[in-house]
């Protein structure tokens, strides 16, 4: 008899029939408010789930006894009670890799667009204002040869400071857990303390995974460490900002500009500040998000996830 594993997000029917192949599979394209009693109930006899967003804790697991494998698509898992899904002996995985190129792409994407004012300048000339040659008060600044600081140089923050090094001639400084030799090598890459780095950097980019530890690590002193003229990027997570923080600096003057992939709540709140500011970038947490990669990201969930239930140990098996 197939396993009984559950999608509930929607999927490319080839990526369906993979799974199908070696699953009975019970597809749900988003869970809402009709269809979550449903899935509560098939919960009851999975032996798999497939998805992302969805909080599995141990209100969750209570309604999966027989559950053996969590798949997340995506790299990040604070959706993922870790320690409940241990103590079940649930494996969990991840799509870590896959998507570091597309993230990094957007992550310079908005280090342009703030620097140089793109979106604000395109608005500029569409509403008409562009009648006469522009004046300084329109003028951005420089990206190239600027001093890029990466906070948390895994796979993504090396895919952007490959980026910076190698198409903008920018210094790599980084602050991560551990060296990354491989990062000093290639990119030049400076290990830095957190201080020294936020006091030196004209452009701070935040990759951090979202921990504990890592709950508002930006925050009101961090931003005071700042430069003046440095433009903030958070392509990460929303909660390892303290947005509060982020707002005050930005309305001081305490830091240039920023340029914002995630928030802290999402979609974002359309009374917040950041929306109303002509010097920060708000994109709808879009990292990841091309057609190519949203694939690729699928498609290694269903191979974690099959891989688990025929008993093997799936290629990307979170092993916190």
């Amino acid at each position: 008899m197939k396993p009984k594993v559950i999608v509930y997000k929607k999927l490319d029917k080839r990526i369906l029939d993979d799974i199908a192949d070696s699953c009975e599979v019970i597809y749900f394209e988003k869970l809402d408010s009709e269809t979550y009693p449903v899935f509560l109930e098939a919960l009851k006899d999975a032996q798999g789930l497939l998805g992302s967003g969805l909080k599995v804790d141990n209100e969750l697991l209570e309604q999966a006894p027989q559950l053996k494998i969590v798949s997340n698509i995506s790299v990040g898992y604070d959706n993922l009670d870790m320690e409940a899904l241990k103590e079940r002996g649930i494996m969990a995985t991840n799509t870590p890799d896959v998507l570091n190129d597309t993230v990094a792409d957007t992550i310079m994407g908005l280090i342009l667009s703030t620097a140089r004012r793109i979106p604000e300048l395109d608005q500029w000339v569409k509403s008409g204002q562009w009648e006469s040659g522009l004046g300084e008060k329109w003028f951005g600044v420089d990206v190239h040869h600027k001093v890029l600081g990466i906070i948390g140089m895994g796979g993504i923050g090396s895919a952007v400071a490959k980026r910076a090094h190698f198409g903008f001639d920018m210094e790599i400084l980084y602050h991560n857990r551990s060296r990354n030799q491989g990062a000093e090598e290639k990119y030049g890459a400076a290990y830095y303390s957190m201080e020294e780095l936020l006091r030196k950097s004209d452009f701070v980019c935040l990759m951090t995974p979202l921990t504990p530890e890592t709950v508002n690590l930006i925050g009101k002193r961090e931003f005071e460490l700042m430069k003046e003229s440095a433009i903030f990027i958070n392509a990460s997570r929303g909660k390892t900002v303290d947005e509060e923080a982020l707002i005050q600096a930005l309305h001081k003057g305490q830091i240039h500009g920023a340029g914002l992939d995630v928030f802290v709540q999402e979609p974002v709140n359309k009374d917040n500040p950041l929306l109303s500011m002509k010097n920060v970038v708000t994109l709808p947490h879009i990292g990841s998000a091309t057609n190519e990669t949203r694939f690729k990201m699928a498609l290694t969930a269903a191979e974690n996830l099959v891989s688990g239930l025929k008993g093997e140990i799936p290629p990307n098996l979170i092993r916190k």
